[in-house]
């Protein structure tokens, strides 16, 4: 018997939803999809397969996450977080099938282990493989971190076990989607890693206080070793990190452009916008510089 919701934000996302859609449909038993007022097919494709959709004015990941979770009417006794260019491999779904009714009560998370793609090949290098993330909680025990980046799913109690199969991130939007859509994620790095400097707003991090190893220790290494490094070296010294030392480069040329964006031009990007933010505080000063960039004084 299903157990589960699985709650999905999307904005222009029709060259993914159904794929996702489609692998979910033997796990779960609702499906909200809350919408940042797409205006392609992905409503009408979500609904046609028989997705609930919301739709919410966009800030960021967390705020339109937590407002699902608020808003969206879960009943069942298991909550999923999936993103709309995710799905499932076939193992993954028999193995949730078959493992989830044989859970002990004190066991409220279950973490999944991701695959990245990039050009129809699996990234196993770099550090990406395996990206392990809490994705599947009891309902009402888990909520999402009100951060600007790198938000986690944190459990109010119980303990977590980890699911032996794989779901898949394989985006396939061209290379000038990727840039136009980082260049978000480059800014609120950037307000993550200034937070960090200048204490602009309460940081949740309710993280540091769970037992979720890797993103516990991803979380720790930002704040107390990589914003410690000065601009522009520390994404050549990540790059270098990751393509070297963390065997990248065995994924082969083909997605050398993969490792390289990710690791050292994406972050450089956001040391870029980290000065430029420290000369606004300068010449304006905080309160000025943050309403520049929209940023909510909750977060």
């Amino acid at each position: 018997m299903k157990k589960i919701s699985v709650v999905i934000l999307t904005f222009n996302e029709e060259q993914h939803i159904e794929r996702c859609l489609n692998s979910l449909k033997e796990v779960v038993e609702q499906v909200f999809i809350v919408d940042s007022f797409s205006t392609d097919k992905t409503v009408e494709l979500a609904e046609a397969l028989g997705a609930k959709v919301y739709q919410n004015k966009w800030v960021n990941y967390a705020n339109q996450f937590e407002w699902g979770l608020d808003n969206c009417p879960i009943v069942t006794e298991w909550v999923m977080r999936m993103d709309d260019d995710e799905y499932l491999e076939p193992e993954l779904s028999n193995e949730i099938n078959d493992s989830l009714n044989t859970l002990d009560d004190e066991i409220t998370g279950i973490y999944l282990k991701r695959k990245v793609f990039c050009k129809g090949k699996w990234i196993k290098y770099g550090g990406f493989y395996p990206h392990i993330l809490l994705r599947i909680w009891r309902n009402g025990i888990g909520r999402i971190e009100q951060r600007w980046m790198d938000e986690n799913i944190v459990l109010s109690k119980g303990q977590i076990v980890q699911f032996k199969n794989d779901l898949v991130d394989d985006n396939l939007n061209d290379i000038t989607w990727w840039v136009n859509n980082h260049n978000a994620y480059e800014t609120r790095e950037m307000l993550d890693l200034m937070n960090i400097k200048y204490g602009l707003f309460e940081s949740d991090d309710a993280l540091l206080e769970t037992n979720v190893p890797q993103a516990k220790k991803k979380r720790l290494l930002k704040g107390k070793v990589y914003s410690k490094i000065p601009t522009g070296l520390r994404a050549f010294l990540y790059f270098v990190y990751r393509y070297v030392f963390k065997l990248g480069f065995l994924d082969g040329s083909k997605v050398f452009v993969f490792h390289f964006m990710q690791s050292c031009w994406y972050r450089l990007l956001v040391d870029v916008k980290v000065d430029e933010f420290g000369l606004q505080v300068k010449s304006k000063g905080i309160d000025k510089t943050l309403d520049m960039y929209h940023v909510l004084r909750t977060q």
